[in-house]
């Protein structure tokens, strides 16, 4: 295992550094880190809540991804002020 170990409630933001499918950045909250599929080095499977723009969950996920491509955030990323935010995958905020 490389890296930071994967927690429960962590924030990640997942671009294609973490996998070719998310052309499409993402955020999600991990449920928890599935270590007992087996991988490729270095790749992981894990289940998380991907949210909103608000940080709330709009669906549950199993992903597989490149450990060494994860972001951590601190925080859920926001609407920026003065906009509504719309629900789905296809709206979540990416940060800069």
């Amino acid at each position: 295992m490389s890296g930071p170990a994967i927690r429960a409630g962590d924030v990640l933001h997942l671009t294609r550094a973490a996998s070719p499918q998310f052309v499409r950045p993402i955020v999600v909250r991990v449920i928890r880190e599935l270590a007992d599929r087996h991988t490729y080095p270095g790749w992981t499977w894990i289940e998380a809540y991907e949210l909103d723009t608000r940080g709330e969950a709009v669906a549950k996920r199993e992903l597989f991804v490149l450990r060494a491509g994860l972001r951590w955030l601190s925080t859920v990323p926001s609407a920026p002020p003065g906009r509504r935010p719309v629900r789905g995958a296809q709206a979540a905020q990416v940060p800069a």
